[in-house]
């Protein structure tokens, strides 16, 4: 398995990523703020407008390190990528999956199921954990409801229907979200999924948080010799990850929307840290931005079993498990694709 390391995230907008020797330099005004080994690293997440000198591109491209771009906002822009060292013969039969409809459906299925069974999960935690101050009655509904939504998904018959039951699957399980909210209720609330721009405190913290994740999984992707360009369920569009958005669907609930919803019911964040633009988007500034950074990092850290492989790992390592058995699937060495389903 990967050994876990960090992702340097820069997030001073007035800074220069160099190479020097095996190390990248951080550079600020032209005055070295950090200088940090590569061998230490697994990624680095440049926000802001920060440039990068071609050596460190390279230098990156041919250690497997993701270099990826991101506006302040946690928008992303774009990756470095280096020689393609995959294997092949995987990503040829990736391609002629993903061709097939009738394929990509029965992966595409996986994929969804493991993200409702994790967002029932989540919401029957948080009835189990805080029944006296939920609304028990309407959590139990809604999980009722995508319990149903598993039966409906194995029954799907191409990849429309299934998106159309994923679709509902989202809307019930976002009909509570706000429920899970247990603090700073005035601030931080969730009334419905926006992100073009975001609207609220919540949904700006959650596609920042999505974009982190999907950047771990199509690092994860690449790791294993696959094409997170190349997907199943998100189809083919220019710049766009198809094959890590795919992977990530598992992980949203159980994963980022968990983490979310934990720092905003610890206090970690506060709305101080949020401002509302001129045309109604919420963007967060750079300790709020920098805070939650902080905490993905350790949450990375934190260690569980997996599901499947029974094993025990760190929660960053998720994504490479999960990439690793899509490969296998894919080469033919396992009958089906084994979702994350967390218990």
């Amino acid at each position: 398995m990967r050994k876990l390391l960090n992702t340097l995230y820069v997030t001073s907008p007035n800074t220069y990523l160099s190479l020097d020797g095996e190390n990248i330099v951080i550079l600020k005004d032209e005055a070295e703020a950090l200088r940090v080994p590569l061998h230490n690293l697994e990624g680095i997440i440049a926000f802001g407008y920060t440039g990068a000198s071609p050596a460190l591109m390279g230098a990156c491209a041919m250690r497997n390190i993701a270099l990826s771009f991101m506006k302040t906002s946690g928008k992303f822009l774009g990756r470095v990528v280096g020689e393609v060292k995959g294997n092949v013969t995987l990503r040829k039969t990736q391609y002629r999956l993903s061709e097939d409809e009738g394929e990509s459906h029965k992966i595409a299925k996986s994929f969804i199921l493991g993200k409702i069974y994790n967002a029932r999960w989540v919401v029957e935690r948080a009835t189990r954990d805080h029944g006296a101050r939920l609304d028990v009655d309407k959590l139990k509904g809604v999980c009722q409801t995508l319990a149903n939504a598993l039966k409906l998904v194995e029954k799907s018959q191409d990849l429309e229907q299934l998106r159309g039951f994923e679709g509902e699957a989202a809307a019930q399980y976002f009909r509570v979200l706000d429920d899970l909210i247990l603090q700073q209720k005035d601030d931080f609330y969730f009334n419905s999924r926006n992100k073009r721009p975001p609207l609220d405190n919540v949904n700006a913290m959650l596609s920042f948080v999505y974009t982190l994740l999907a950047h771990d999984t199509a690092a994860a992707l690449e790791t294993v010799g696959l094409d997170p360009y190349v997907g199943f369920l998100h189809r083919d569009r220019p710049g766009r990850i198809s094959l890590a958005l795919d992977l990530m669907e598992e992980l949203r609930a159980v994963y980022a929307d968990r983490f979310v919803i934990s720092l905003i019911n610890k206090r970690e964040v506060n709305d101080g840290g949020f401002t509302r633009m001129e045309n109604g988007a919420v963007i967060m500034d750079d300790d709020t931005r920098k805070a939650i950074l902080k905490a993905w990092q350790s949450r990375k850290q934190d260690e569980i079993r997996h599901p499947f492989l029974q094993e025990k790992m760190e929660w960053g390592l998720v994504p490479y498990a999960q990439a690793m058995l899509l490969a296998r699937f894919i080469r033919g060495d396992l009958d089906g694709y084994p979702a994350f389903m967390w218990k």
